[in-house]
């Protein structure tokens, strides 16, 4: 047994802090493979109980963390606390903070139109040494096409970056990532949601306090309850039973798959 690690829902998710994650992404770049950080929330675990191609794709990431205060809740719940909410919507510019003071490039990929380049131009104004190799907002439904997936591909393989930020929603993103993370060489690359619209200003984030307070879900439902109800409100609830399950020791259908 890990104990550097908290099951819940049988998702294993390393109990870390933000420092922590910034020092294991430094040697990533030491052993010249490709790595791939998940970053965990509600949604995630829901998919995660019967997507089995998802499933091996968290099996076999590098770092597997907290988003979310819910998870938080559950793993205190569980007797297994974790240290730290690790959000991919603050992990993206630490992260970026973390490139430009080692001198590393990034590439934005994803998003819809604009959001990425924007995003890019947000960061660059704060972290100005920021090398940002390149941004590309692919066409809605490019993976499916063979032209248009090769096109993203080769462009990000031109701009040789060392970190690939990918927002394309959960699990596309995890799931492109995976499939080609091998042939792009990218020592770190991550799927971060709706990041870039957060920071291009595209979307408004929750405040501070409702994220501290685990109710970023309610204002991004008031935000867009047309795009998010069905998920908040009906496939997310499910969260809740997985977890009384566990607890219980009830859920005896969890597979030890990831």
């Amino acid at each position: 047994m890990n104990l550097n690690r908290v099951n819940i829902c049988n998702v294993k998710i390393d109990n870390i802090r933000m420092a922590d994650v910034l020092s294991k992404a430094e040697s990533f770049f030491t052993d010249g493979k490709p790595h791939y950080i998940v970053t965990p929330n509600v949604d995630h675990i829901i998919k995660l109980q019967e997507d089995v191609e998802f499933q091996k794709i968290y099996k076999t990431a590098d770092l597997t963390i907290a988003d979310g205060m819910p998870l938080l809740w559950a793993a205190n719940f569980l007797g297994t606390p974790l240290k730290e909410k690790i959000s991919g919507s603050d992990l993206f510019p630490e992260l970026c903070l973390w490139c430009a003071q080692k001198g590393y490039k990034v590439f934005f990929l994803g998003g819809p139109p604009g959001a990425a380049k924007k995003a890019a131009e947000v960061l660059q104004y704060e972290i100005p040494a920021l090398k940002i190799a390149g941004c590309y907002s692919p066409p809605f439904g490019f993976h499916k096409k063979a032209d248009q997936n090769h096109k993203t591909i080769e462009t990000v393989k031109a701009a040789k970056p060392d970190v690939l930020f990918v927002g394309l929603g959960a699990p596309k993103q995890e799931k492109w990532i995976a499939e080609h993370l091998e042939v792009l060489n990218i020592p770190l690359a991550i799927g971060i949601g709706v990041s870039f619209e957060f920071k291009a200003g595209f979307v408004k984030r929750a405040p501070i306090w409702m994220q501290n307070i685990g109710f970023e879900w309610l204002w991004r439902l008031l935000m867009e309850p047309k795009k998010l109800w069905k998920r908040y409100l009906i496939d997310d609830m499910k969260f809740i039973t997985f977890v009384l399950q566990q607890k219980y020791r009830k859920r005896s259908s969890f597979p030890e798959k990831y």
